[in-house]
């Protein structure tokens, strides 16, 4: 199996599809590589495509130590991965969790970074949500300790923002609880404990470097995804060059719910960005004035 050794020992597998312009996928916390097997399929008639297992995702290594995990660990295997592949600049699609390490990384490493899809964004960023969004990890790691993953699989499948796939594709949801049932408890509590509970909150010096991003930015969200909703929305407002895409009748798994209508809009985003169409929000659009009427002095 195609695999890089992350600069702290830990081996990260990878797979690759494709050449041209390279596109790193970034997965969520209830999938892997495998839930971007859609996009790899169609992107990589056009593109680089590059998807990897996070640390704690077998067949990538699953470190015993909870410091092992972490959001700066997340950065900073993405940037291995592609250092490792040579890959100097990339759009990078993140879902989830996934796109959590994409902001990072942006933040960290704009040159390396030719445009962002942030989609399903938001779990726990809210500030007045975020105690009761560490709570529900902090269940969620004690069940998947007390119970493991196959338990788990059961009873996260059938989350509220869980069950669209259900409906709208059967065979799909039943696999995607399976690859969820088969994965690492060890390493799905861990990146709970580690990444998931210590989310940034939406506010003070996170918020402020967000506002300085200039990076071509497209947001994806459900509008049955009620934790991203308003997230999405805020940051859709934080960050100049972003715009915003809801998708009807969707939860989280949006990639996986929509295929056709996620991989469509990324392509036209690309699109855009590629021929130097991307633009920052024209600041008119920002005035309180409905019609336009300024304001008397």
């Amino acid at each position: 199996m195609p695999s890089i050794l992350a600069d702290d020992g830990v081996r990260i597998h990878y797979e690759e599809a494709g050449s041209g312009i390279p596109i790193v996928f970034v997965h969520e916390f209830g999938g892997d590589f495998r839930s971007h097997e859609a996009q790899l399929r169609w992107f990589s008639r056009r593109y680089r495509c590059v998807a990897f297992n996070a640390r704690g995702f077998p067949p990538s290594d699953v470190p015993d130590a909870l410091d092992a995990y972490s959001q700066e660990r997340s950065v900073a295997d993405l940037l291995n991965v592609m250092d490792a592949l040579g890959i100097s600049r990339a759009h990078l699609v993140g879902v989830s969790m996934g796109s959590f390490t994409v902001l990072h990384f942006a933040l960290a490493h704009p040159e390396r970074t030719a445009s962002m899809l942030i989609a399903a964004w938001g779990y726990g960023v809210d500030p007045e949500a975020n105690a009761a969004f560490r709570d529900q990890v902090v269940m969620g790691a004690d069940f998947i300790r007390a119970n493991g993953m196959p338990a788990f699989a059961e009873m996260y499948s059938q989350a509220p923002t869980r069950v669209q796939l259900e409906n709208k594709d059967p065979r799909g949801f039943a696999e995607f609880k399976t690859q969820l049932a088969q994965r690492s408890a060890m390493g799905a509590e861990l990146t709970m404990r580690g990444v998931q509970f210590e989310r940034d909150v939406l506010d003070g010096a996170f918020l402020k470097s967000l506002e300085a991003l200039a990076i071509p930015t497209l947001i994806v969200t459900g509008d049955e995804d009620e934790p991203s909703l308003e997230p999405s929305l805020k940051l859709k407002r934080t960050i100049r060059t972003a715009d915003l895409v809801v998708l009807p009748g969707t939860g989280h798994t949006l990639h996986l719910e929509e295929p056709d209508a996620f991989n469509r809009h990324l392509g036209e985003f690309l699109h855009q960005v590629e021929a130097g169409r991307w633009r920052a929000r024209d600041p008119r659009t920002m005035k309180s004035s409905v019609l336009g009427v300024e304001e008397k002095p």
